[in-house]
């Protein structure tokens, strides 16, 4: 939980100072985009490398030294005094969250798979509490004048000191259940893809609530000014409220149609968005999309770290690889869109993927799902 935690309130940290690295290197908005982007491709190009990485060296070892490297590379990123170096240190900072990230997720897979109960939404929701705490703690620090690299070492020093701290009580990785029947790897990589797949779907939906909520409020829903804000911290609190709620679902229904249930629902919430663009209505959706999302990634991660001839870092690696580019192509999707129609189609494509995992993922990856 600590891990997780930490995580959160360190990207947390890097959103904070998104303003900040615009204003110190005089960045457009084109270069921004492009600064935010070294991020996610680093990520994405280091999945298969990590998981390789912590299979190797164990993800209790392995989340130490990503910790770490993670708090320093988010150190890194604010004492650079130029452009040309922070565009490399941004690439860095996002190889090392994937590799933290990956750690952590296939260290709380073997802490699940030890218990006779699921515990993996509950740590995904620490890192959602970690990533409100963080911003608050920017905030803070912004509305103090606290310098910004002094705000990145706190922050730093905290995650680091976690990491170490703790990694005395992690477990050791259960050894991935071996097979050497070409029929299972088949499966296996069969199973990957799937899975990948529907990550991709419902991190496309979660990219796009995250970029899109607060302009969906104030050009189609009408909101006050005031109100704007509300969209993203509806949909966020439901992401929290359902990710700490959703082990006692996946534990009584399992983990199949958990899927489905929580599929039903985000598209009955963004539905309800698009039929009734008021307000009140819009952030009813918005929570309920937040609820809906809340438990996909945890069961995508547990699912892929059960396969036969995998281990957990590369099951979850490869699945997480995919949920990274939904995650960076679903603002753009909807953007494209909104920019063609208008942003209510735009909000329909989430609709359509929560839709397709609604109707075909659950059933399509029963077998590879914990079943009630």
């Amino acid at each position: 939980m600590a891990l997780f935690f930490v995580n959160g309130a360190t990207f947390a940290t890097w959103g904070v100072h998104i303003p900040t690295i615009k204003a110190r290197f005089g960045l457009s908005d084109a270069m921004l985009s492009f600064a935010m982007l070294a991020v996610a491709g680093g990520a994405i190009l280091a999945m298969g490398p990590v998981g390789r990485w912590v299979a190797r060296l164990g993800s209790g070892r392995a989340s130490m030294l990503g910790g770490v490297a993670f708090a320093l590379c988010t150190l890194g990123i604010l004492a650079m005094p130029a452009f040309t170096l922070l565009l490399p240190m941004l690439l860095l900072f996002g190889m090392t969250n994937a590799a933290f990230d990956v750690a952590m997720n296939a260290q709380a897979a073997t802490v699940e798979a030890s218990r006779p109960r699921p515990v993996m939404s509950a740590l995904h929701g620490m890192f959602s509490l970690g990533g409100m705490a963080g911003a608050a703690f920017g905030g803070l620090m912004l509305t103090l004048g606290v310098p910004p690299l002094a705000h990145a070492a706190m922050i730093a020093a905290m995650t680091a000191l976690t990491a170490v701290g703790v990694a005395g009580g992690l477990l050791a990785d259960h050894p991935a259940m071996p097979t050497t029947d070409h029929h299972h790897r088949a499966h296996a990589s069969r199973a990957l893809w799937l899975l990948g797949l529907m990550a991709f779907l419902g991190l496309v939906g979660e990219g796009a609530m995250y970029d899109w909520t607060a302009v969906y409020m104030r050009d189609v829903a009408d909101a006050p000014l005031g109100w704007i804000s509300f969209g993203y911290a509806t949909f966020s609190g439901g992401m929290a409220c359902g990710r700490f709620g959703g082990d006692l679902l996946r534990a009584r229904l399992g983990d199949a149609r958990t899927l489905t249930g929580s599929a039903w629902l985000g598209f009955a919430g963004i539905a309800l968005a698009i039929a009734a663009p008021w307000p009140v209505p819009t952030l009813i959706g918005f929570s309920l999309m937040g609820l809906g999302a809340a438990n996909m990634v945890p069961i995508f991660f547990v699912a892929a770290s059960r396969l036969p001839g995998v281990t957990a870092a590369e099951g979850i690696a490869r699945v997480a690889r995919f949920a990274y580019v939904g995650l960076l192509l679903g603002p753009v999707l909807i953007g494209g869109v909104a920019h063609l129609a208008n942003l209510r189609f735009g909000l329909a494509v989430v609709a359509v993927t929560m839709g397709v995992i609604a109707l075909f993922g659950a059933r399509a990856a029963r077998r590879y799902l914990t079943p009630r």
